[in-house]
């Protein structure tokens, strides 16, 4: 999506890259101001509520602005970035230049100003180059500042012992970037967050750069007169000194996690929720998965229960077709669905994803299996694109990963039932009138009760079982 500003330079927009997003976090930029561009190269990489997707530019050009900076959320349909094109691209390059090039006298030495550090419309542009800021110029220094200087200097020179130097100032009219809780945090602890040293990307001052700032904050040594202003009582604000300040961690609710949260907040209160549960005696299935890893067609397949759990789920929607289906508030009508796009809950470093295999109905066992292996591979590699996230009908969440027995599992939004499977553990079990260890695990259905009775939950809940526990059901039932 773009728009033209004038007839040398286009303005990229941020794009709707999932179905009805309304806006998207900036992660990463891949280019900086002064950059050669090309049509369809990456530029950037954008969060959004289903998933992290890289962004490529529509044509050649060079980088003129980045709008915003990284972390920054941007809605649909705002301009992220301005591209010189044609005639005007070798101008857009100059600027930059200039900027490092065009430093006033001052009699002396002046650290170049970083390239491309731009107010724009929100916050500043991306650093191209270090984090360093430039010393104020062109005020007069109060005169506690002054004297505090001065007493530094005199240490440096040998007479008094030396002291960490404060961080530079930012420049005249430069607001340190920090993200409200980390203001608060310093305004908290009396820090002034114009001397702290940023550790951050692009300048950002953290959490950890406040702590720093006032561990590193020397005592006056008792022999010299301080300033006024040091020798003052300490703000009723500043934390005394045994408080923790990192008993608490602050973490904005955005991107994958904001859209879980609404989404099973919307669930919970919308669909009347039914669970129920079964133990159920898998040896035969752990048996089978061990045969089937020794199994030449499935050479280089991810082989493990999840297959034959998600097969036998398949397995079950086929003898139960009404459980595969929706609500419809508007028309106030039961949609059942012909086909099973079967999700699969992913906790990845994002937050908690659902991608999909679509038409898995119509999968063979060895086809399935890719499909599970390339599903949960570009869910590690958070990978996974918004469509692979879109059309849900059936959910398995796999619990037994974490070693939990159960759940209630919540319904992903528009599906009507979702299986959790528990650990599958040795247990003491009456097999054949006699108690053996065998391996056993705990199934939980949950469903909307809206269109799903308790009989026909039952009979999935008890189809998936038996075939877990008779695995050459699934020849005889398929």
């Amino acid at each position: 999506m773009t728009t033209m500003t004038d007839s040398s330079v286009r303005e990229f927009k941020m794009p709707d890259v999932g179905e009805g997003l309304t806006e998207a976090e900036i992660l990463k930029w891949y280019v900086q101001p002064g950059d050669t561009v090309t049509d369809g190269q990456v530029v950037c990489e954008v969060e959004t509520a289903k998933a992290a997707v890289e962004l490529p530019i529509p044509y050649d050009g060079v980088v003129r602005e980045l709008h915003f900076p990284e972390g920054t959320t941007v809605d649909v349909g705002t301009s992220i970035i301005a591209v010189a094109v044609g005639d005007g691209a070798a101008a857009a390059a100059e600027p930059v230049q200039e900027a490092v090039a065009d430093t006033p006298a001052t009699g002396e030495a002046e650290e170049p100003k970083p390239e491309g550090r731009q107010p724009v419309l929100v916050g500043y542009g991306v650093s191209t180059s270090s984090t360093k800021r430039r010393p104020r110029k062109g005020a007069q220094a109060p005169a506690d500042a002054q004297g505090a200087s001065a007493a530094i200097q005199a240490e440096l020179n040998g007479h008094g012992p030396a002291a960490p130097a404060a961080p530079a100032a930012p420049a005249a009219g430069d607001r340190p970037l920090a993200k409200p809780p980390v203001r608060k945090l310093a305004k908290d602890l009396g820090v002034d967050l114009a001397t702290v040293a940023p550790t951050g990307p692009d300048g950002i001052i953290t959490r950890e750069d406040v702590h720093a700032a006032v561990s590193a904050q020397p005592a006056a040594p008792e022999s010299q007169a301080a300033p006024a202003a040091v020798a003052a009582a300490p703000s009723p604000t500043a934390a005394p000194a045994s408080y923790d300040t990192t008993r608490e961690t602050r973490i904005p609710v955005k991107g994958v996690r904001k859209a879980t949260a609404a989404a099973m907040v919307g669930s919970a209160f919308t669909a009347p929720h039914v669970t129920e549960f079964v133990t159920v005696d898998v040896t035969r299935t752990m048996k089978l998965v061990e045969e089937l890893k020794q199994d030449k067609e499935y050479a280089g397949l991810r082989v493990n229960p999840l297959l034959l759990i998600a097969k036998a789920l398949l397995v079950a929607i086929k003898r139960n077709p009404d459980v595969n289906a929706s609500w419809d508030e508007a028309a106030q009508e039961i949609v059942v669905k012909h086909y099973v796009n079967l999700g699969i809950a992913a906790a990845t470093p994002r937050g908690l994803i659902v991608p999909n295999i679509k038409d898995a109905h119509a999968r063979t066992l060895p086809q399935l299996a890719g499909s599970l292996g390339e599903l949960v591979s570009t869910a590690r590699e958070g990978k996974t694109s918004p469509a692979a996230m879109q059309g849900g009908t059936v959910t398995i969440t796999n619990v037994g990963v974490f070693g939990v027995d159960t759940g209630t599992p919540i319904l992903n939004p528009g599906e009507s039932a979702i299986l959790a499977v528990g650990a599958i553990k040795l247990q003491p079990w009456v097999h054949k009138g006699k108690v053996k260890p065998r391996q056993v695990t705990t199934l939980a259905l949950s469903f909307d009760h809206r269109l799903v009775d308790g009989e026909l939950g039952s009979k999935v809940l008890a189809d998936v079982a038996a075939v877990l526990e008779q695995p050459k059901r699934l020849i005889s039932w398929a």
